[in-house]
């Protein structure tokens, strides 16, 4: 069963969802084990690994393991706590608790290649601070062959989004419409300036304004999550 106002973090002993949230996982595999562009089946498989918690990955036959990722960061306790204090504590955990709902997720391939996973790289670079809108147009960026911040790290993965064909398959797949316009360009939380800018908000009324448009986004996003579940099961 998918609900999608569950806060995964309720079903994780080491604080981080996507490294053991069970009820993520199964999530996943019921959402995406579908067919794909390319016409194969994504057969999904739950599999737990070693360490500490027992690391949860999805083994499948196309592609590496893939593990789930938390799309949209809150920035609180981050990037010397520059946006510290910026909402009130109800606001801030009104964002937390969103995006460790379903609709806040999105899977990469697990394993390292040449450095970094995509979830790392998104996380250190200094041009996209984690936000997934600015990841997105890394990706977009990829299908074009044209260079971005994580042009390199991305096509370590090709392998990966070769299932998808092209960008617009890539979104539609993942159900992320909702991150773009009708052209499949993206829609971006705070003003972009190709990647010019730092990717922190800058203000109070930045981060106010990222804040209530990735809220926003979880909320379309687990809508059209909950609707295609409701296909699936009749």
């Amino acid at each position: 069963m998918i609900d999608v106002n569950f806060d995964f973090r309720k079903d994780s002993e080491c604080g981080d969802p996507d490294n053991d949230s069970q009820k993520l996982y199964e999530n996943h595999k019921i959402l995406w084990n579908k067919i794909l562009p390319n016409e194969k089946i994504f057969e999904l498989e739950i599999l737990m690994l070693g360490g500490k918690y027992g690391r949860i990955v999805l083994k499948n036959k196309l592609c590496a393991n893939l593990s789930s990722d938390r799309m949209c960061p809150h920035f609180d306790g981050k990037y010397n706590l520059k946006c510290n204090d910026w909402l009130t504590n109800f606001e801030m955990e009104e964002l937390k608790e969103k995006v460790r709902t379903i609709g806040g997720h999105i899977l990469f391939p697990a394993h390292k290649k040449n450095g970094f996973t995509i979830n790392q790289a998104r996380g250190i670079s200094k041009k996209i601070c984690d936000r997934f809108d600015l990841t997105l147009e890394c990706i977009r960026r990829l299908y074009l062959n044209e260079t971005s911040p994580l042009y390199d790290t991305l096509l370590n993965y090709e392998d990966f989004f070769k299932l998808f064909v092209d960008f617009k398959n890539y979104i539609d797949f993942f159900m992320l419409q909702d991150f773009v316009n009708e052209k499949y360009e993206i829609q971006f939380s705070i003003p972009f300036d190709n990647f010019l800018r730092s990717p922190l908000p800058q203000n109070i009324n930045e981060y106010k304004q990222y804040k209530n448009h990735t809220i926003e986004l979880m909320n379309k996003r687990n809508k059209r999550i909950a609707e295609h579940y409701k296909m699936y099961c009749t």
